[in-house]
């Protein structure tokens, strides 16, 4: 198990970094969607480095334990990251209803600035949301045990050590956990009705698979983290094991960010060129070296 989440973090960080590298030296991808992307990948590399490092020393047997502070910390930020991503992915579906169903205004709003603060928002809102969740947790008393039944410090495992009465918590957990998934959700589906329509007046075939080729990626990636955020954090938890929750956190935790780099290169065309392009480079400076 050591060498198969190793192995994931290490395609992790290196797919997302890859992208980030291409957009950031390849002028043509310079534009407001592969801004997000790159954003999108800053925020995958984050995500999965707050808890697989963690968890990879505790399949090596080393010490479990963990600080109150180092614990609430890890909370913290992985949620705020998750719900930047949610916040993102609706910035992001937010950017291809422009691109299709308002062409001509597209320039005009989504200038370079424009993009800077709405990859912002999404951070500032992820990091100040989190907050609401985490200082309520922080002050419940805690004397059931000191083992958290998880590879990372998550809300639900948390509040199982309280001692008190906890339903405030859980509304408040549920209240900030079902904003910051279905607000942008939502978004993004009536943003996705706009675009079907607009690609369905489309009149050639050719130019309808344009149209959606550039928004399947996010599509996928968005239905990926959606889905599996939705069942542990939204979805009442009636019949649902702790080993359950494990291994749906494992999946969006760790695997589903493996995923993004793959879905955002693979079904690219442009950033599968600028890749074999600077492969190219490469081979041609090792060569001339030699």
């Amino acid at each position: 198990m050591f060498v198969v989440i190793l192995f994931v973090y290490l395609i992790t960080i290196t797919g997302n970094v890859v992208i980030i590298l291409v957009v950031r030296m390849e002028t043509c991808l310079h534009s407001p969607m592969y801004l997000f992307v790159s954003t999108l990948s800053v925020l995958e590399i984050a995500y999965i480095s707050v808890t697989v490092p963690k968890l990879l020393t505790l399949l090596l047997g080393a010490d479990p334990s963990v600080s109150f502070v180092g614990c609430f910390t890890q909370l913290y930020v992985f949620h705020s990251l998750g719900i930047s991503e949610c916040v993102l992915l609706g910035v992001m579906a937010f950017d291809r209803y422009l691109a299709i169903c308002k062409p001509l205004h597209y320039n005009t709003i989504m200038t370079s600035q424009h993009c800077i603060q709405l990859a912002s928002f999404s951070w500032i809102v992820g990091f100040l949301a989190a907050l609401i969740p985490t200082i309520f947790t922080a002050q419940i008393p805690f004397c059931a045990s000191n083992k958290v039944n998880h590879f990372f410090c998550d809300l639900a495992p948390i509040l199982s050590l309280a001692c008190t009465d906890i339903t405030l918590n859980i509304v408040v957990n549920t209240s900030v956990a079902g904003c910051a998934l279905m607000i942008p959700l939502f978004s993004i589906l009536g943003f996705y009705v706009n675009i079907i329509w607009a690609i369905l007046l489309i009149k050639t075939t050719e130019g309808r698979y344009k149209a959606f080729s550039t928004c399947s990626s996010h599509l996928i990636v968005a239905g990926l983290f959606y889905g599996s955020a939705t069942i542990v954090y939204v979805r009442p938890k009636g019949g649902r094991s702790v080993e359950h929750d494990k291994m749906l956190a494992l999946m969006y935790a760790v695997f589903t960010p493996m995923l993004n780099p793959f879905i955002y290169s693979l079904r690219n065309k442009d950033v599968r060129q600028a890749v074999k392009k600077h492969i190219r480079r490469l081979k041609l400076t090792r060569a001339a070296q030699g």
